[in-house]
């Protein structure tokens, strides 16, 4: 079985050279963030190697179009949240919304769309390991209500990754709020649609964040967890990630609502488990 993975991924990475073997090779991370109608994305050293690293298998051409074609489903009568995913997310700034915003109401009515968005139809593997696939993406993605940009711990990519800042600039024409937590906030700031607005960022990332980004009113994130300013929402990131979604969860509906949605995380249990 081992051997004919192996044998797998040596085709596939033979395939890809075969088809690029007329363009001029390269290395830097321009080249590794492809195109988004670029039908060799999946060629890109870096995918391969998570892909195999990882375990996963590579989609082909003729899956992913036919995933393009049956993407999730919603209804059209409620709000859309999109997630943004890319390499290495902290997963708990993607479980957190899910666990906020998919929650029924206490009669059984869904209030939301929740989808989850990323640059390609290929897998994401977060810091932590957790593997995932997203409904959309960048290219056929609905417009979105609420935009959610979580972070990770080296955004280098991200941030150099115009497909992504373009979307988030695209999407943000849209909707009624964008949220960042922790490290997000870079892109936040690269895509300059929150330029002279409060934001705030991971717990000692604040300078850098405002050296980087002068048009932002970066907050002191060493007192701060969480920051609204208009349409922009914005947290430290990681479990602090539930304050932004909880605020937003009760601008959109109401105090009891989120108030049920607490008792269904047992939120009071955390509060007061070292008391």
């Amino acid at each position: 079985m081992k051997s004919i993975i192996y044998l797998f991924f040596i085709a596939t990475f033979i395939g890809c050279n075969f088809e690029n073997r007329n363009q001029k090779s390269s290395t830097n991370l321009e080249y590794q963030n492809t195109a988004l109608n670029d039908s060799l994305a999946s060629c890109s050293p870096r995918i391969i190697m998570r892909n195999t690293e990882n375990g996963l298998v590579l989609l082909n051409e003729s899956q992913k179009h036919e995933l393009n074609k049956n993407s999730k489903k919603l209804n059209p009568d409620l709000p859309i949240v999109g997630l943004l995913m890319y390499d290495d997310v902290l997963t708990t700034e993607l479980t957190a919304p899910m666990d906020v915003f998919t929650k029924l109401t206490e009669d059984g009515k869904q209030l939301f769309n929740v989808i989850t968005i990323a640059e390609s139809y290929d897998f994401i593997v977060s810091e932590e390991g957790l593997k995932m696939f997203p409904d959309y993406t960048l290219a056929n993605s609905p417009k979105l209500d609420i935009l959610i940009v979580p972070s990770a711990y080296d955004m280098f990519l991200q941030v150099k990754n115009q497909n992504l800042v373009d979307f988030i600039k695209s999407q943000n024409n849209n909707t009624e709020y964008t949220v960042s937590n922790c490290a997000g906030a870079t892109l936040i700031g690269e895509s300059g649609i929150a330029d002279g607005k409060k934001i705030v960022t991971w717990i000692g990332g604040g300078k850098d964040l405002q050296k980087n980004y002068p048009n932002l009113k970066v907050q002191d994130d060493g007192n701060i967890s969480f920051v609204e300013d208009g349409k922009f929402l914005s947290s430290n990131g990681n479990l602090a990630s539930y304050i932004s979604y909880l605020e937003l969860l009760e601008k959109l509906t109401s105090k009891e609502h989120r108030k049920f949605v607490e008792s269904y995380l047992y939120l009071d249990r955390l509060q007061n488990w070292n008391k």
